[in-house]
């Protein structure tokens, strides 16, 4: 399904695990059980199937933060209830958890330079950067890419990644092995959002890595669009609207 303007990510990686969990009767902690909090994190990690590492405290008493890439949850410390939702602090207003997410973001997209994007730069120092996956056959993705003298103008650099909707073996995927194969990937790639057909010899792609990172980082739909802060802007938007919106998130990042 193609995303309409706007879509966010919502968690789902925890939700078959939560199944696969037993049911046990309601018991009241007792002294000691309440006073395992070394023991918290591992508990949590077999209960959940994740990382040691991944979890960590959070502001609220006997809770613990579940980060898996950029999906965030809390958990009790017997690794018994699970909460998918935001957390906020009431006093500053602040969203704990989208806070949390943008770091979690940005650390997965540290690991993609340049060499594995397809980018389109303004000709002056870009003033904003934005990771957008795209599937070649997508409607909102052909207007943004419209946009692209645009957006270049007004200083926001564009970093393609590959993400098929389709999935592997289906055309769209084979059009983005067949840009990624092409001597000038930006003109094969403007051409195949224009509706023609790239013919390109095969080649070491990274596609598949393309599709498991947009997966890791909950894109649902496309164009799937992550602004330089960390902030998933969702789907399409006119230049102007998103060179404002960016500039807003930036200010918000800025102040955190």
């Amino acid at each position: 399904m193609e995303a309409s303007p706007r879509m966010s990510p919502r968690l789902h990686f925890i939700l078959p695990v939560l199944m696969a969990v037993p049911l046990v009767a309601a018991v009241p902690p007792t002294g000691a059980q309440q006073g395992r909090s070394p023991d918290a994190r591992a508990e949590i990690a077999k209960r959940l199937d994740v990382a040691v590492e991944d979890i960590q405290a959070s502001p609220i008493p006997g809770l613990y933060e579940v980060r898996r890439g950029a999906e965030v949850g809390y958990a009790s410390a017997d690794g018994r209830h699970y909460i998918d939702g935001d957390l906020f602090d009431l006093q500053t207003r602040d969203n704990l958890t989208e806070k949390r997410r943008r770091q979690g973001r940005l650390a997965l997209l540290a690991g993609v330079g340049d060499e594995a994007a397809i980018v389109f730069a303004p000709a002056g120092t870009a003033r904003h950067v934005v990771t957008v996956f795209t599937d070649i056959d997508c409607t909102y993705c052909r207007r943004l890419h419209q946009d692209m003298a645009e957006l270049n103008r007004l200083g926001i650099r564009v970093r393609y990644l590959m993400f098929p909707r389709g999935g592997p073996d289906s055309d769209s995927w084979h059009q983005a092995e067949a840009v990624w194969c092409s001597t000038d990937r930006r003109d094969a790639l403007t051409r195949a959002k224009r509706g023609e057909t790239i013919k390109a010899g095969r080649c070491k792609t990274p596609v598949a890595e393309h599709y498991e990172l947009g997966r890791q980082l909950g894109i649902r739909g496309t164009p799937g669009i992550i602004s330089d802060s960390g902030e998933y802007i969702g789907g399409y938007l006119p230049a102007a609207q998103l060179a404002q919106l960016l500039s807003g998130t930036a200010a918000s990042a800025a102040g955190d």
